[in-house]
């Protein structure tokens, strides 16, 4: 049986809508709760305590606040006095009960979760993303929550809702997918706590699911990637080695113009990137836009595909807008002089050339993975995320970075070798006691040092040779302590 603190609490917008509720107009109700100085009013009907309240909520068809009475079920008669009745109705009220904004919206969980993201919580964010990324975030919250969650009042959930829904998405989602949602999910409600819409975040503990699916790893050996580049013809020869080389990114490798190229040097500057059809003047990160040095012989073929860039220009009947002697054309144009699409030129040339050399997989993707695994016996880890232009050095190390079957191999060999004491560490102080004589002096001071050892030690005889060992100290800083009563402070 449900005691008055632990009977659950029902709401509907009409009292109808609860079996055996007290029926009334609106207006009775509206009178009664009059009477009771805006606290409510109890009833009994049957066997339980029945309270009413007024509430503006908004509503769904005109977006507008309306008021309604609200009747909620306290408990049993035979377990609460009309006076506590009273009391878990006031109680109610004081939680349920928002506050009203300047712009008459009224704050409280009787919004539903699709009102506020389009009304609250995407004009505030909005103002803090691109254009681009705007919209990428948008579908994700539409398909992952909305589309869950649209007409749920904000007051009607709780862990376990959000919980079980993001586990529900671990299962056919993307690990990167589910941890974004995640992160939506939560900057939504805390927005709600902070604007006075719910007085708890319910999301707040909201725990990545444990059986998340596993992030593709997939990287090529130097060999794989020499027999792609074998395979290709002039220009993607040239694109496809520029961007191994320095792990582009594809928003990147596409924009390049021929006036971003710096034959003195050698270097590229990236001053623009490509996304979604448009051309950007910022890029990913904030080290991005930026100048990266290439190879003398990379920077040599440039100036050869550009010349046979310029022949086939020539040659050409209807002739794009830019020639490649044109400082603006791009390096590797489309058909109409523009760039080329990056998801159009990964099908039609790196799928292509995954399935005839029988390559696990070839993405631009794979590629800055498979640079930054294979540049780690190249140089230190800080110069590779110069390389891959990160912002934080976790980013290099734990997402692209993959370990090597054959480097993991070598330190477990290396540190089974210096456990069997044939160690570089252990040959290296051997070398340098070498260093400090010959072999025929190690052998007369052995003698000496044994000789020396077995010497009886005196506590007062004060020689250079017979210095006291730790037995002896610690003796006599116990015959001091027992004489004196104190500790005597001694230095090893």
């Amino acid at each position: 049986m449900l005691t008055s603190a632990s009977a659950p609490l029902f709401y509907a917008e009409n009292a109808d809508k609860i079996e055996g509720a007290p029926l009334g107009s609106p207006t009775e109700l509206r009178d009664a709760m009059g009477k009771s100085y805006q606290k409510g009013w109890v009833s009994v009907r049957g066997k339980k305590w029945y309270g009413y309240f007024r509430r503006t909520i908004l509503d769904s068809e005109t977006n507008a606040p309306k008021t309604v009475s609200i009747p909620v079920a306290l408990g049993l008669k035979s377990e609460m006095t009309k006076t506590q009745a009273r009391e878990k109705l006031e109680s109610e009220i004081l939680r349920l009960t928002g506050q009203t904004a300047e712009d008459g919206t009224i704050k409280n969980g009787t919004v539903t979760f699709g009102w506020f993201v389009r009304n609250r919580f995407l004009p505030l964010k909005e103002a803090d993303w691109r254009d681009e990324t705007a919209k990428v975030k948008k579908y994700l919250i539409e398909a992952d929550l909305l589309d869950e969650f649209e007409a749920i009042r904000l007051e009607n959930f709780d862990k376990f809702v959000l919980q079980a829904h993001l586990n529900k998405l671990a299962k056919n989602r993307s690990k990167d997918r589910v941890l974004q949602i995640r992160s939506y999910m939560r900057a939504i409600f805390a927005e709600a706590v902070d604007q006075d819409f719910l007085p708890k975040d319910p999301a707040r503990m909201v725990k990545p699911p444990a059986n998340l699916r596993e992030v593709d790893k997939t990287t090529l050996t130097w060999e794989q990637l020499r027999a792609a580049l074998a395979k290709l013809e002039l220009r993607d020869r040239v694109l496809l080695k520029l961007d191994m080389t320095n792990a582009l990114r594809p928003s990147e490798l596409f924009a390049f113009r021929w006036k971003c190229h710096r034959i003195e040097a050698p270097s590229l500057a990236i001053v623009e990137t490509i996304y979604k059809g448009k051309i950007r003047p910022y890029g990913k990160t904030k080290g991005s836009l930026t100048e990266v040095p290439i190879a003398k012989e990379l920077s040599e073929d440039l100036v050869v595909w550009r010349q046979a860039s310029q022949e086939l220009y020539d040659n050409k009947k209807h002739k794009p807008n830019l020639s490649p002697s044109d400082p603006e054309a791009f390096m590797f144009p489309n058909r109409d002089g523009s760039f080329m699409d990056p998801s159009n030129y990964r099908k039609r040339v790196l799928h292509k050339l995954a399935t005839e050399l029988g390559l696990p997989k070839l993405t631009f993707q794979v590629i800055r993975r498979t640079i930054a695994t294979l540049a780690q016996n190249k140089g230190t880890v800080k110069d590779v995320q110069g390389i891959m232009r990160h912002s934080r050095v976790a980013t290099t190390t734990d997402v692209y970075m993959q370990e090597l079957p054959e480097g993991v191999r070598a330190t477990v060999d290396s540190i089974h070798q210096e456990l069997m004491g044939n160690g570089t560490e252990r040959s290296a102080s051997r070398g340098a006691k070498a260093s400090t004589g010959s072999r025929s002096d190690h052998k007369v001071m052995r003698p000496q040092r044994a000789e020396r050892a077995q010497q009886p030690v005196s506590m007062h005889t004060k020689t250079a040779d017979a210095k006291p060992v730790r037995g002896v100290i610690l003796e006599f800083a116990t015959k001091m302590r027992q004489s004196r009563g104190r500790e005597v402070l001694l230095n090893d």
